[in-house]
């Protein structure tokens, strides 16, 4: 019986710390975009004709047949 005088208000601490806790999180915004990072990881940063090497080899090139 002791013991419920001090787990009862422990868990109204904890049940307080978790809403405070979850009000932080929706206030700043950790909720707001729930599939956008799933779908960054499956995107490509660049297109591949879109290189810096294969740009200049085929500037290269290009301006080979220009003489």
């Amino acid at each position: 019986m002791e013991s419920l005088y001090l787990l009862i208000p422990l868990s109204v601490v904890l049940v307080f710390a978790i809403g405070v806790a979850f009000w932080w999180s929706v206030r700043n915004g950790q909720f707001d975009d729930l599939e956008g990072p799933a779908y960054r990881i499956l995107m490509d940063d660049e297109l591949p004709g879109k290189r810096d090497g294969a740009a200049t080899a085929k500037g290269v090139e290009e301006g080979a047949g220009e003489k």
